[in-house]
């Protein structure tokens, strides 16, 4: 099957890579790849002393760490912005196949 295909302004090829997954054990928590995404695709969370996924916001819970989550992945634009700032290099992006 064929890639999905799109062009830019100037007529150049691109083809948009959708966010599919974050690594949990890689990802930092750092926060900037939810900065320069305005889909609303991420959402930050906590891993508490259980090994389970929490508000990292809220005050009756102790958390170990952050991470970064997959909120709305239908969101996506594709613009891979989210992978241009991760150096954790947590993030695995697609294409999506043409039907």
């Amino acid at each position: 099957m064929a890639t999905i295909q799109f062009s830019t302004r100037d007529g150049t090829p691109w083809a948009p890579q959708y966010l599919d997954a974050i690594d949990a054990e890689a990802c930092i928590g750092c926060g900037r790849c939810f900065k320069v995404c305005g889909q609303g695709v991420l959402k930050l969370m906590g891993i508490n002393d259980d090994g389970e996924m929490c508000d990292p916001f809220d005050d009756d819970e102790e958390i170990e760490r952050k991470i970064m989550t997959l909120a709305n992945p239908g969101s996506c634009i594709g613009c891979m912005a989210c992978a241009q700032v991760c150096g954790a290099n947590a993030q695995t992006h697609v294409a999506l196949d043409a039907a």
